[in-house]
């Protein structure tokens, strides 16, 4: 053997130890890397395990919440991006800054994170590279995929996403079925152990639903652990991408990324340069916490409208809630089950229940100028309504054509005079091929007939046939929509599209989606009491929901048949204006049930739309939630507070409002004997004066709620008014 000149045996040999340590010492230095939310209670630690896998770890108040989880992708015709990294580079960045979105739940809202940037290498195929960006946030965890332009990296087909979220116990979970085609399943409540001896209860029939094959949930996923640590898991920008469910391995608490499919297997198409959507994980032990993040929205990307003073939150009524009850009226003009669009519709069989009317729609107008809603929405006034669901037909609507009993023009021009907007509907029957190739027509049709929004749908299997509501063609589909109606200066409401990912916050035209299980559905086998305590917790983290609450005959066997029943009581309905999040919010019920309940009805007429700040003073997923929120540019507040199907009583302090000033709050109240399914329609009203150092014990009925209107006052209105 041969040494160094001047090195013994010895010496050498000691020499290549103390090298050898050194090597490992620095790898292990690079191979860990460890970042901490602003506040310090969040700890990240990125790591690469044997094999070069990345992993990560996410500890709140020293209490792992996620254990140590792979990260990588899947490809279809190249190597994976799964082991064999080297780290190569890591940066680390901090933002503390505010911004002020168009509309929303406050006026301005905080961005305070702590970042790190890895930079991953394999060196096994010419060093391919590509990056992980973490975001530590107070409130929670945002990374993503980044795909840096390069040599040896171009084009690449996605086949799965391999992100995994490890969880440390049998958490409690909300949680509907893994589903490519619907988010409108109802929501169980489990542990995660629990769930494979439940997938067959909570996977009901819907219209249009593909259903995972293996065990599956969807997101946002909403759990609780046994110490009572809250815990969130979504995504966010959600943009040239498919949806992301949660592969469910029930034994070990362990959760992975399962990509929506395209019509031939594939999960997504990529080009360099370009990223993933942002996953997130929202943690505290405080359930309010999580319900007021604005993590989501801040991993968004900043809006590119020049010009958005034509967006306007709003408030509408419509022809819609009458096609659900029974024996009211029909979408369809005609009676048959046959008919083309290039057919003369004068000549179809009227069916005489056809609700969209020129002079039922002139009735709605009359209404909401009288009570100051803002617009009537008019589903059904359009051709290609008889056969529009179920045969997967491609050319079902055009868009423009109105029936022979809707005069257009006239409604426009009535509508006008009373200062009201007319919504328009587009339901596609599943069909974006279709929308697509007409979207520019249907969008001047509306930009000459003075409409400036319109809710779209997208009830049916999807064309392209074999493609799913929550791929990748569709999430290209819902924000091209979106982009071009901007160009017409229309805003979009969404129906039965993927579910929402903070875009509102870059097409803030794009002002609500269903994309869950709404107020259609109690008409259609009822939703439990718990239901609208659990979606602030799920959907509505992603973005506001058209929910379309207010209905006030609960009892839908008024109308002359059936038992179904709408399960809340009236005032719940009232407070799903301020707990369920839109700036977009439907008084839905029939007008002339309004009418019989004008005191009640006053609340949604009073009720904001957009706000300056929102505090959420109790909360309990599945249980309860109160919030109480500021009008935007006035002094006044709403309060809403529901609960699940037993009733509690509410502590509500004040001290929201401005110290030293004094106002009159309306309280609307279940009655004493209110309940759900018993006497629903009990309520009452009081009038109080109240101060930031008010407090109030409410008394909510199973099912129910109660909301608070809070406005300034004269001398004159609070005389003799109790001091709450």
């Amino acid at each position: 053997m041969f040494y160094k000149k001047g090195y013994s045996a010895f010496q050498f040999r000691l020499k290549v130890v103390w090298t050898m340590l050194a090597a490992l010492v620095t790898v292990c230095s690079v191979q860990a890397q460890e970042l901490s939310s602003p506040n310090g209670n969040l700890q990240l630690e990125f790591k690469l395990q044997e094999g070069g896998v990345p992993s990560y770890t996410l500890t709140y108040k020293n209490k792992q919440v996620i254990s140590p989880s792979r990260l990588g992708l899947e490809l279809n015709n190249l190597p994976s991006f799964m082991d064999g990294f080297e780290i190569i580079d890591t940066q680390e960045n901090s933002v503390n800054d505010s911004w002020s979105p168009v509309w929303g739940k406050q006026s301005t809202i905080e961005n305070n994170y702590n970042e790190l940037l890895v930079t991953l290498s394999q060196k096994e195929h010419n060093n391919r590279y590509i990056r992980i960006k973490f975001r530590l946030f107070d409130d929670g965890l945002g990374f993503r995929y980044e795909f840096p332009k390069q040599e040896e990296l171009n084009y690449f087909v996605l086949k799965e996403e391999h992100t995994e979220f490890n969880l440390t116990g049998d958490h409690k979970i909300f949680w509907i079925p893994g589903d490519y085609d619907t988010n409108e399943y109802p929501y169980m409540t489990s542990t995660i152990s629990e769930i494979p001896g439940l997938m067959e209860e909570a996977t009901v029939q819907i219209t249009a639903q593909r259903p995972i094959d293996n065990l599956a949930v969807q997101t946002p996923s909403m759990m609780k652990s046994s110490d009572g640590i809250y815990i969130n898991i979504h995504e966010a920008a959600l943009v040239n991408y498919p949806a992301m469910n949660l592969n469910v391995d029930a034994e070990n608490f362990h959760f992975s990324t399962h990509l929506t499919p395209d019509a031939v297997g594939n999960k997504g198409y990529l080009q360099t340069e370009t990223f993933s959507p942002w996953r997130t994980v929202v943690v505290s032990d405080k359930a309010t916490d999580i319900v007021a993040s604005n993590l989501i929205l801040n991993l968004n990307e900043p809006t590119s409208y020049e010009d958005t003073s034509w967006i306007t939150p709003l408030k509408y009524i419509g022809i819609w809630w009458e096609y659900f009850v029974e024996g009211k009226s029909t979408w369809a003009y005609g009676t048959e089950t046959n008919v083309k669009l290039d057919q003369d519709f004068n000549e179809l069989t009227p069916s005489g229940r056809h609700g969209a009317t020129t002079a039922h729609a002139k009735d709605y107008v009359d209404f909401a100028a009288k009570h100051g809603i803002d617009a009537v929405l008019i589903e059904g006034w359009n051709i290609g309504w008889e056969d529009w669901i179920g045969n997967w037909k491609e050319e079902v609507f055009d868009f423009t054509t109105p029936y022979p009993d809707f005069d257009v023009e006239e409604v426009r021009d009535y509508a006008a005079s009373k200062g009201v907007r007319i919504m328009m509907h587009h339901e596609t029957s599943g069909a974006a091929t279709n929308y697509e190739r007409r979207l520019d027509r249907a969008f001047q049709f509306m930009k000459d007939n003075n409409y400036n929004s319109v809710k779209t749908g997208y009830v049916g299997q999807i064309i392209p046939r074999g493609e799913h509501h929550d791929g990748q063609w569709m999430v290209n589909h819902y924000i091209h929509v979106a982009n071009r109606a901007a160009d017409y200066e229309i805003m979009i409401n969404s129906h039965e599209a993927v579910r929402p990912t903070g875009l509102h916050r870059t097409y803030p035209n794009w002002l609500a989606q269903e994309s869950a299980r709404g107020t259609e559905f109690e008409a259609m086998g009822g939703l439990d009491p718990d239901h609208s305590t659990i979606l602030p917790f799920t959907r509505l983290m992603g973005g506001p929901m058209d929910y379309t609450p207010g209905i006030f005959q609960t009892d839908l066997s008024y109308y002359g048949s059936g038992n179904q029943r709408v399960n809340t009581t009236l005032v719940k309905q009232l407070a799903y204006y301020v707990t369920m999040y839109s700036p977009l919010q439907m008084a839905a019920d029939l007008k002339e049930n309004y009418e019989r309940f004008p005191d009640a009805f006053q609340f949604i007429k009073d009720v904001a739309v957009d706000w300056d700040d929102s505090y959420y003073l109790e909360a309990e997923p599945g249980d309860y939630l109160t919030v109480a929120r500021k009008a935007k540019n006035k002094n006044e507040w709403y309060v809403g507070g529901i609960t699940d199907e037993n009733a509690r009583t509410s502590t509500i302090s004040f001290d929201f409002l401005p110290p030293g000033e004094t106002y009159i709050a309306t309280i609307y109240a279940d009655g004493k004997d209110a309940s759900w399914n018993e006497k629903p329609q009990s309520y009452n009203i009081r009038k109080v004066r109240v101060t930031s150092k008010s407090k109030l014990k409410q008394q909510l009925a199973p099912g129910g709620g109660f909301a608070v209107s809070i406005k300034e006052g004269t001398k004159e209105e609070m005389k003799g008014l109790k001091r709450l």
